[in-house]
């Protein structure tokens, strides 16, 4: 016998009640193992040090340090309300400039992958 608050397929997800719009923004499991790993590797070339997360209505953000008591020098955002338009990820540099926007979490990400090759050569 199923346990009636359960959904089959959605274990371990947080469901918004039908009709009410979800109370956060978060980072879906396969985005947030590709963000963690890249943050992994530029741990591990000595570039990173710290990172922090914050969820609010609006958007979901990640933000890489060199120093914790530092600006984030890099910030990657998803807004998903900006899905239609220019793509809801955005990656900005450690001065808040945009360095990239676009629909594929891959895609965004693909300055900081090339820092982190010049990082190891």
């Amino acid at each position: 016998m199923k346990n009636a608050g359960q959904v089959p397929g959605l274990a371990g997800q947080v469901v918004a009640f039908p009709g009410r719009a979800a109370e956060q923004v978060g980072f879906e499991r396969p985005e947030l193992m590709r963000i963690l790993d890249l943050y992994g590797r530029m741990v591990a070339a000595g570039e990173w040090r710290d990172y922090a997360m914050s969820f609010d209505r609006n958007a979901a953000t990640f933000a890489a340090f060199r120093r914790a008591a530092e600006r984030p020098q890099a910030r990657l955002e998803k807004r998903p309300a900006l899905r239609s338009k220019q793509g809801m990820w955005t990656l900005f540099g450690e001065h808040g400039q945009v360095l990239k926007r676009g629909h594929d979490l891959a895609n965004v990400l693909a300055p900081m992958e090339r820092r982190l090759l010049k990082a190891v050569d």
